[in-house]
């Protein structure tokens, strides 16, 4: 019977990471869990600054071995950080590391919480961090999060007391949680989030140590421990089949946009947690110590105690249906509750069982995937009851009330009630990232304020199913989702989206013009719904020209395209602004692009943003046409060399040779590649020898940590850490003579403004006599780098690592980046 258990709980966790938006249907073992959950009132909250600096194991051992809310406050959603597995950066792969940390939580248990903080990139100081962050919102943030979700145990990822040594947004995150502990309670701070969930006061705060903060695991040993805590998280749960450590690793592998697939691990494991604030007793290793966590803990719930406790004692994992009856008398007797907070999520845990115990599966499913604010469109209902317990469906409404269907229909024992009806949408605006609705700052997204905190945009569409079980009636939401069958996956899900009548493309985000020529920019516009039909004009900067003006666009099928040509025309000077496409049908207007997301181990996402293309006129001369690239973790450069001419190749790892790479007058390695692409440990000497023979090799960054091989060029080479945040840093020339900074480009200072993010990463800090040091630069405070970019003559070619932030700075049009990146390419040629 276990190991039955033990295989479900397995499928169970592979399908709901891989069709996220597939309905939960627990065993009997996931029941008995989610019981005992229910009977723990007691929560924790661990806080870091971005998705993946969370700790699974003691996420998954807060919820699986105690048994208590837990919930990981992320202060950004990973913006800054790199994409391993696709070409979304900035917003869109924020949106992708938000629905990895929403998976993570799916399989470790917890729940996930954010401020509004925008990850703008890598910062060396916590104060820094703060002021582009705005101190005061986040803090704000931070205190709403802790009183809403009424922590007892808060534990902090980093230590709030070494700024300066780590990434700034780490320390900041400890910093800020610390500050926020002594005021939570205090209604005078932050008074209207007091007024709303009312104050708190946690029990105690933690700081999540471990060797890595001691420099050392034989520091770490020697270390005074008695104000640690040691928590053992390697235990094994027999009901679910897995160690604590195999569920940590299934929540960890679910960031893969950053490579962090993790191997599961078996056997004792220790956690460290230093004591910082609040009442705890030296020596005890239970975290919820002298903290009342039964029934007991709130008026009224000694009573539903007494019914519940005895469910979990003598569990019949053989037919979790005989639960029923007393789950419904618990179900009564928490809504009687005085205790707002608890009354809610009890309400919900209770409602969830169940349901899960009877077997009850319901579901609203739309015909389409996507309607226009205000539709109409059809929904298919499916309710069926799988026990022999009475149901009766009362009715379906709208979370307004309004009544769709008025069944009061008993549900048969395993007989499936399938009935349609036509809804009209509630929605008043589009679905999407609500933080990605109005501009923000560089350090901080907008939200409203009842969205503050949340994951995700609540679904657009939803239903009530009104349920009589026993003398309760239960109303049990259910967001209206649509599916298909894949002749592959099999059943699909896919959330219901409320999308614009269209929206509009132009595929290019970054133009080029390095002449005074002409080019045609292609408008793509998408229907929303049949039959739209409208006029587009594509506005643009001062001193550019663009016909036609305002042509016209039919398009009769929802999904079909229609894509109008413009002529763009840039001045004689240098300049750069934004094209930006406007529709128009009537009176109304839309100026919306379209975005999906679509990988397997998160939801089918669509995003809308802003539909614009930068356009840059540079005085730009180049040496060499043909390029080779050899793609690493994902980057835009290929399609930005295309802007300024090149003829860019795409070349196979495993079709690297002389042969194959002597034809091109250059070759770009995309960025860690070195850490990504497992080839290249055997393909460097191909390289060097194309080098050697006259060829132009460039390489960009890679981190020092898992390279495939240590040979990265012909010379000596050691990577670093080192690394300048600063985008508007300024920049020595320490070869001002070298043909790179002079030819066929003259590189001056003015090529160094504009840049975004930061000047570059992972700088090499030791190289062979025979690299050349081209750019000196440095953060505020520190010492200056001289790594960003080597370049070294080998044979007859030239070989160049460089750290610098091209594949930021191409795709976001900066020009200077153009100017010297053209330069690199042309050595030799």
């Amino acid at each position: 019977m276990r190991n039955f258990f033990r295989v479900l709980f397995l499928i169970s966790i592979s399908f709901t990471a891989s069709i996220a938006q597939q309905p939960q249907k627990p065993t009997a073992s996931e029941i008995y869990h989610n019981l005992k959950k229910l009977n723990f009132l007691g929560a924790a909250m661990y806080v870091a600054a971005h998705p993946d600096d969370e700790n699974t194991r003691l996420i998954s051992y807060l919820v699986n071995d105690v048994h208590a809310r837990t919930a990981y406050l992320s202060l950004t959603r990973g913006d800054g950080g790199q994409n391993l597995i696709g070409p979304e950066i900035r917003e869109l792969l924020g949106v992708i590391r938000t629905q990895e940390l929403q998976e993570a939580r799916r399989t470790d248990g917890g729940q996930q919480l954010f401020t509004r903080a925008n990850d703008f990139g890598y910062s060396k100081h916590p104060d820094e961090t703060m002021a582009i962050w705005n101190k005061e919102e986040v803090l704000s943030d931070v205190v709403r999060a802790i009183r809403k979700f009424k922590p007892d145990v808060i534990i902090n990822r980093f230590d709030h007391r070494s700024p300066g040594t780590t990434h700034g947004h780490h320390t900041a995150s400890a910093m800020l949680s610390v500050e926020a502990f002594d005021m939570i309670n205090n209604p005078a701070q932050f008074p209207k989030t007091a007024k709303t969930y009312g104050t708190w006061q946690p029990k105690r705060l933690f700081f999540n140590t471990s060797w890595w903060f001691y420099g050392s695991k034989e520091k770490f040993d020697q270390a005074d421990k008695s104000n640690l805590v040691s928590v053992q998280t390697g235990n094994y749960f027999p009901a679910l089949g897995l160690s604590n450590g195999e569920i940590a690793s299934l929540s960890r592998s679910k960031h893969k946009s950053q490579g962090f697939g993790a191997t599961g691990t078996r056997g004792n494991e220790t956690e460290w947690l230093e004591f910082l604030k609040g009442d705890f007793e030296q020596g005890n290793n239970n975290l919820f110590d002298g903290i009342d966590t039964s029934w007991s803990r709130i008026e009224g719930g000694e009573t539903i105690g007494g019914i519940l406790y005895p469910l979990e004692e003598n569990f019949d994992f053989q037919d979790p249906t005989r639960m029923l009856r007393p789950l419904l008398q618990a179900y009564e007797l928490v809504q009687q509750l005085k205790d707002d907070h608890w009354r809610t999520i009890k309400t919900k845990q209770l409602e969830q069982l169940i349901i899960d115990c009877g077997g009850v599966f319901i579901e609203a499913v739309a015909e389409t995937n996507a309607i226009n604010p205000g539709d109409q469109y059809k929904v298919t209902f499916e309710a069926i009851n799988r026990s022999n317990f009475p149901v009766v469906l009362q009715s379906v409404t709208t979370p307004s009330g309004a009544t769709i269907v008025n069944e009061n229909t008993t549900l048969a024992p395993n007989e499936k009630h399938t009935f349609e009806a036509t809804l009209t949408s509630e929605s008043t605006r589009n679905s999407g990232p609500y933080w990605l609705r109005e501009k923000g700052s560089l350090g901080m997204y907008k939200a409203p304020d009842a969205m503050i905190n949340k994951p995700e945009t609540p679904a657009p569409e939803q239903v009530i199913f009104n349920l009589a079980m026993s003398r309760s009636t239960l109303p049990v939401a259910r967001n209206v989702v649509y599916k298909y069958n894949d002749p592959v996956k099999g059943e699909v899900y896919q959330p219901l989206e409320v999308l614009p009548a269209v929206t509009s493309t132009i595929a290019e985000k970054v133009v080029i013009f390095s002449s005074r020529d002409e080019q045609s920019i292609p408008v793509t516009i998408k229907a929303g719904r049949d039959n739209v039909s409208g006029t587009v004009q594509l506005n643009h900067p001062t001193g550019w020209k663009v016909s036609p003006a305002q042509p016209s666009f039919t398009i009769s099928n929802k999904g079909d395209e229609q894509t109008i040509v413009f002529t763009v025309t840039p001045p004689k000077e240098q300049s750069e602004g934004y094209l930006k496409p406007l529709v128009t049908m009537g009176d109304q207007f839309f100026d919306s692009e379209l975005h999906t997301i679509d990988y397997d181990h998160i939801p089918y996402q669509r995003v809308l943003l802003p539909s614009e293309t930068k356009v840059v006129r540079i005085d730009i001369d180049k040496e060499g046409e043909s390029i080779g690239y050899i793609a690493g973790a994902g980057d835009a450069i290929p399609e930005s060399l295309r802007q300024i001419g090149y003829q860019v190749t795409p070349i196979s790892p495993s079709a690297i040779s002389y042969k194959t790479l002597k034809k091109f007058d250059a070759v770009v390695v995309g960025i860690r590649a070195y850490n990504t692409v497992p080839e290249l440990a055997f393909k460097q000497a191909a390289l060097n020898t194309y080098v050697q023979e006259g060829g132009t090799l460039v390489l960009q960054y890679n981190t020092s940590h898992r390279l495939v091989t240590e040979e990265l060029a012909p010379y000596s080479l050691s990577l670093s850490r080192d690394r300048v945040t600063d985008e508007l840093s300024d920049v020595t020339f320490l070869a001002p003579d070298h043909p790179v900074l002079n030819t066929p480009n003259t590189i001056t200072q003015a090529d160094f403004t504009g840049w975004v993010q930061e000047r570059g990463l992972y700088f090499p800090n030791q190289w062979a006599p025979k690299f050349v040091p081209i750019l000196g630069m440095h953060d505020k405070d520190e010492p200056q780098t001289k790594g960003s970019l080597l370049v070294a003559e080998y044979g007859k070619g030239y070989y160049i690592y460089t750290g610098l932030s091209f594949f930021r700075e191409l795709p976001a049009g900066v020009p200077g980046a153009y100017r010297l990146f053209a330069n690199i390419l042309s050595l030799g040629n």
